[in-house]
């Protein structure tokens, strides 16, 4: 299994050298490799066994290093980073040369985004170069969201886990970008809609594509635990599932059942967005067939939730 420590110069030295790190944000662990180093990101995607046709998402420490590795910040997207900066906003902006092909998988746009964790923050500001970061975990599977989902995934596969506890937001960035001059949401994440269009107005959101995506996170069959998802009305579906070999996913209604999980009996979404992928590992570990689930309201980061909850259930 992998090392995990909170040393920052060590996870410094192994990225230096090529190595791949797993790293905190206040979205979801990441596993970070030189974005500038092709031999690292190929590596990013050898550990995750992820499909190179899949773009990565750039991280850097501030605003001032972002424009070090695209041509242009558009005005709106500029607003939003000086609004939202640090924290869970990925940006699509027009890159650089600098970016390797393999981090946008061809394409001329990059995701960049300055995460809001301190240890992360300061990693960035000690190293020369940005990370290329997805979710440190298999590809398709659900994301980690604290050092120890991280290794019991991928410990034989890393060397060093950079431990900064449970994650704060709990899933992936929002991802804004532009089609012409229309900015566009590729994919809901940690920053609600609501909280965009206070600062940008109207956006349009784009649902998620089955292949070849343009952004980071896109593809349909994504986040999905060991189980099989099933959505709906949790009623009914236990009328057709019986409930000794169901697990059931709830917002805020307790069932009763030795096999559910509640993410938040207050209801509140942000809550709810903290335990999300917790609660879909903990169903793996459950003598259960099926995950039977309700979304929630589609408001807030329950846009996001549900995204996650849909792609979960989803079958390529």
């Amino acid at each position: 299994m992998a090392e995990i420590g909170t040393d920052i110069l060590y996870a410094k030295a192994l990225l230096e050298q090529g190595e791949v790190v797993a790293i905190p944000t206040e979205t979801v662990y990441g596993l970070a490799g030189n974005a500038l180093n092709v031999a690292s990101v190929t590596k990013i995607f050898e550990v995750k066994n992820r499909p190179q046709f899949d773009p990565l998402i750039v991280h850097v420490p501030d605003i001032d290093k972002a424009q070090e590795y695209v041509s242009d910040i558009p005005e709106p997207a500029r607003k939003l980073a000086e609004r939202f900066w640090p924290g869970p906003l990925t940006l699509l902006l027009p890159k650089k040369k600098i970016i390797p092909d393999l981090v946008t998988s061809g394409m001329d746009t990059v995701g960049i985004r300055c995460p809001n964790h301190p240890m992360t923050r300061q990693l960035l500001r000690e190293l020369p170069f940005p990370l290329a970061a997805p979710s440190a975990n298999p590809f398709g599977y659900v994301s980690p969201t604290t050092p120890e989902h991280v290794n019991e995934q991928l410990g034989d596969k890393i060397a060093y886990i950079l431990d900064g506890g449970p994650c704060r937001v709990g899933i992936e960035s929002t991802i804004v970008g532009f089609d012409d001059d229309v900015m566009v949401i590729y994919r809901m994440g940690g920053l609600s809609l609501e909280q965009i269009e206070s600062v940008a107005g109207t956006v349009l959101v784009q649902a998620h594509s089955t292949s070849n995506p343009k952004a980071p996170g896109q593809l349909k069959s994504h986040y999905a635990p060991g189980k099989k998802v099933i959505i709906g009305t949790i009623e009914d579906l236990l009328q057709q599932y019986p409930a000794h070999t169901s697990g059931l996913l709830t917002f805020q209604t307790d069932f009763n059942s030795p096999y559910q999980y509640i993410l938040s009996p207050s209801g509140n979404l942000e809550e709810a967005a903290q335990h999300l992928f917790t609660a879909l590992r903990a169903f793996d570990k459950m003598p259960i067939d099926y995950i039977l689930v309700e979304l929630l309201p589609e408001e807030g980061l329950g846009r996001a939730i549900n995204d996650r909850l849909r792609r979960a259930a989803a079958v390529e």
